[in-house]
């Protein structure tokens, strides 16, 4: 009798050990199945245009503003606001005509989140208007074209629509090029060490803040990524909550934050900015300072913030990791 029990117990116990297995991974592909549903969305800012002839005067302003409203209403494209975009650039003294150097491109993508940045020119010869766009990586620096033409009398509102859908067609055809996908976290730590060399990894202490404007504080999605690859690289990570911020060799602090930046459909894109900063805890002195900001497309508000906020803290960390270091110890 004791040993039926035992086993009816334990014939039990395997079947529910089973049936949570089966829960978990049915769970797992139910998330990979929602995640799946995701269209790929780029998020793209449309800068200035220049305009060369006498003819082209005063066209550039009308040609961007008519572009931006023709690829507002593509489901692939996510535009960064024009008053954002403005405020960015006279922050940065930059050039908004059109002239957009590579170092510009990749300044405009961390403080915008765009991905993607179109300008080009519009052109008087003789008769005829040509309006040429380039679109930009501002990850790789990559460039991709289009381009339309029309003569001086046709109306500029067609000739934009052709050019939204060529911009469009481009972007689809150069997507893996033009907007590289997010890289794993391994891959980012091997891309890190590379940079670092041998240098030997110092103590750290990661502490940044952050909130979700409008809901409910998540977990630290951002302190959280910025650890992981600390400790992925090498370095002595000390504990942000129980740890002594005096006794290491270098203090990461920041703050971020998460906000809904528009809806896309049945999907929400949200925008986040983080603002780090590393600092010698024993002699105040800065080792690095940076910002980062990234837009994000999910299926709920809370998920795209919490991806939005850990994709700006993995570029920040490659960015800001090798710098902990000093450059004559990384042979």
């Amino acid at each position: 009798m004791r040993f039926a029990s035992y086993l009816g117990a334990l014939l039990v116990g395997i079947s529910l050990t089973a049936s949570a297995a089966h829960s978990a991974d049915a769970k797992d592909k139910a998330k990979d199945k929602e995640e799946a549903k995701v269209p790929s969305v780029y998020p793209l800012a449309v800068l200035g245009f220049e305009e060369k002839g006498a003819g082209a005067k005063e066209l550039g302003p009308k040609v961007s503003d008519l572009l931006f409203a023709k690829l507002a209403v593509r489901p692939e494209l996510l535009l960064v606001d024009r008053a954002d975009l403005k405020k960015v650039f006279e922050e940065q003294a930059l050039n908004a005509s059109g002239v957009v150097k590579a170092d510009e491109a990749v300044k405009v993508g961390q403080l915008t989140g765009a991905r993607l940045l179109v300008t080009g020119s519009v052109i008087h010869i003789d008769k005829k208007i040509y309006i040429v766009a380039k679109v930009i990586s501002s990850e790789t620096s990559r460039v991709s074209g289009a381009s339309v033409e029309g003569n001086t009398t046709d109306e500029l509102g067609p000739l934009i629509g052709k050019l939204a859908e060529s911009i469009g067609a481009a972007v689809e055809k150069n997507a893996d090029s033009l907007v590289p996908k997010p890289l794993p976290l391994a891959d980012r730590a091997a891309a890190i060490n590379k940079k670092m060399g041998k240098a030997v990894r110092p103590s750290v202490m990661v502490k940044i803040t952050e909130r979700h404007i409008g809901a409910p504080a998540i977990d630290p999605a951002a302190q959280t990524e910025i650890s992981l690859l600390c400790k992925e690289v090498g370095f002595d990570l000390i504990d942000g909550e129980n740890g002594n911020p005096n006794k290491v060799a270098v203090l990461i602090t920041g703050e971020g934050f998460s906000e809904v930046a528009g809806r896309i459909g049945g999907l929400f894109s949200v925008r986040a900015r983080i603002e780090v900063k590393a600092v010698d805890p024993k002699t105040n002195k800065v080792l690095a300072i940076d910002r980062q900001t990234s837009l994000v497309v999910g299926l709920t508000e809370n998920v795209a913030g919490k991806e939005a906020l850990q994709e700006a803290a993995a570029i920040l960390a490659e960015r800001i990791l090798p710098k902990l270091v000093p450059p004559s110890a990384r042979k």
